[in-house]
């Protein structure tokens, strides 16, 4: 009998939340915040059941759940928010089909992750350092997406007009060491379920503050943080949809004027 294919753990939920209730420095989680109200007044439409999908339900006037495997999320939404968290989801895709269900027909999702571009600098200095003092590589930081592969999601999870941007953000930090205390302040610490169980090495961390060093700018250096915002909509009937191939009842060409030659063969 062949057996499904089981979702690789990546997560440890319990450290994940452990970090989290120690989270004091939620300012990117505030800008995810600032990031949606801004959408939603970009939207010619009043939304009068939401839902937000968070570990920080504090930061939002809205209803909030957990961003656990099994989303709690009963149906009827017409808008569902998912906050800042969907990197640490062991499924994603698994994720916004669940956020999908809950959703009224033509109900709109906004999905806030970090991307690819995520502290690129602080995860190239660390696998030099770790690759030089100790001869390999430990997990430390999340698998984070592209935006072209979290485009592919939406599509994937069945919804409907899929679109996916990204932003940046640069924050300035004395050295690594302040960097390192600052995303444990943002209870952005690694939670992954393949991390050490044991402390690194010091000096891996003295290694990679040493490399870090050639991204200083002035007396600063800089952690990049890429923020993608996925936004799709439910199906519904009512929605515009792709015409079938070889239905066009005009031809290019008339439209634009132009005069139409054969490739030659080949």
């Amino acid at each position: 009998m062949v057996r499904p294919m089981q979702t690789p753990i990546l997560t440890d939920r319990a450290q994940l939340v452990k970090n989290r209730q120690r989270a004091t420095a939620l300012f990117l989680q505030e800008l995810a915040v600032d990031e949606v109200q801004e959408r939603l007044k970009e939207v010619n439409r009043s939304f009068t059941s939401p839902l937000v999908v968070t570990g920080f339900p504090q930061l939002w006037d809205f209803p909030t759940i957990p961003d656990d495997e099994i989303l709690a999320a009963p149906g009827g939404h017409d808008l569902v928010i998912h906050a800042l968290c969907l990197h640490w989801a062991n499924d994603p895709v698994g994720q916004l089909v669940q956020a999908r269900r809950a959703m009224q027909p033509d109900g709109w999702l906004i999905a806030l992750m970090f991307g690819g571009q995520t502290l690129h600098e602080l995860r190239a200095c660390l696998a030099q350092a770790e690759s030089e003092i100790t001869g390999g590589l430990s997990p430390r930081v999340l698998p984070m997406a592209e935006i072209r592969e979290a485009g592919s999601l939406l599509g994937r999870a069945g919804f409907a007009l899929p679109v996916a941007d990204s932003f940046t953000t640069r924050v300035m930090y004395r050295d690594l060491w302040h960097l390192m205390t600052d995303l444990r302040a943002m209870g952005e610490g690694n939670a992954l379920a393949g991390r050490l169980k044991h402390p690194t090495r010091r000096a891996v961390f003295a290694r990679a503050a040493a490399l870090y060093e050639a991204h200083r700018e002035g007396d600063k250096i800089p952690a990049t943080f890429e923020i993608l915002t996925l936004t799709a909509w439910a199906p519904h009937e009512s929605q515009q949809k792709p015409l079938k191939p070889g239905s066009a009842q005009a031809r290019l060409a008339d439209a634009l004027a132009a005069v139409e030659k054969k490739l030659p063969k080949l």
